[in-house]
């Protein structure tokens, strides 16, 4: 049985861009509205939807922002990491098991009949900029029991409409759902564990370049 590990309000605890469309997976999105009356935006201000990202800090200002991001994640900040994109993290549901054929669907759920993994770890964030604008990020941290099995893997879960690993979500929080797409993907491997990352729109409004960032800023995310 999973161990599913529920994380308090204080954050304690390479990439590439788009997946795959095609059928997304769900999660859900209700969480998103948790702490959000009341909190004031991260890293001093609008945060990155207001008016500042908007206009003039462009498509170079969200790719700064993400390598600093991925630089935070990278260390272990996860919080941090998020303030880098001008978000703060409002809640989020972890789980832990051995297997993951259950969580898993398509080709992705092909390979692991004949190629199990060794371990899987599973994470919904959400996050916001404190203004409205919100989002979910979700990943996924698996293990093999060699780097030839991760890059199997790897190039079955980077095509389009392969499958994916089942995000966290409705099941653990009982909320509305929404889709994950797989336009705003990224990964990161490390010895013969693989990081899948995905981030979609929950409230407000969030743009294309800023879910990407949130995705690929995730994948650095270091392993619970």
């Amino acid at each position: 049985m999973a161990d599913i590990i529920y994380t308090d309000g204080q954050g304690r605890i390479r990439s590439s861009r788009g997946k795959k469309g095609g059928a997304g997976t769900v999660v859900a999105a209700g969480v998103l509205v948790l702490g959000l009356v009341g909190s004031a935006g991260a890293a001093g201000g609008g945060g990155v939807f207001g008016p500042s990202a908007s206009g003039s800090a462009g498509s170079s200002g969200v790719a700064a922002r993400k390598l600093d991001g991925q630089k935070a994640a990278k260390r272990g900040d996860r919080d941090g990491a998020w303030q880098r994109l001008g978000m703060r993290r409002l809640d989020d549901r972890w789980q832990r098991q051995v297997e993951c054929l259950s969580a898993s669907h398509g080709e992705v759920r092909e390979f692991f009949a004949h190629t199990p993994c060794t371990s899987l770890d599973r994470v919904v964030i959400a996050v916001g900029d404190g203004a409205g604008n919100n989002a979910v990020v979700s990943v996924a941290w698996v293990g093999f029991r060699n780097t030839r099995d991760l890059r199997a893997f790897k190039r079955i879960e980077d095509r389009h409409g392969s499958g994916d690993i089942y995000p966290l979500g409705a099941s653990l929080l009982g909320l509305a759902d929404i889709t994950f797409t797989g336009d705003n993907y990224g990964t990161d491997v490390d010895g013969t564990t693989i990081t899948v990352a995905e981030a979609e729109p929950a409230a407000g409004h969030v743009d294309r370049e800023t879910l990407d960032a949130l995705a690929e800023v995730a994948a650095y995310l270091p392993r619970p």
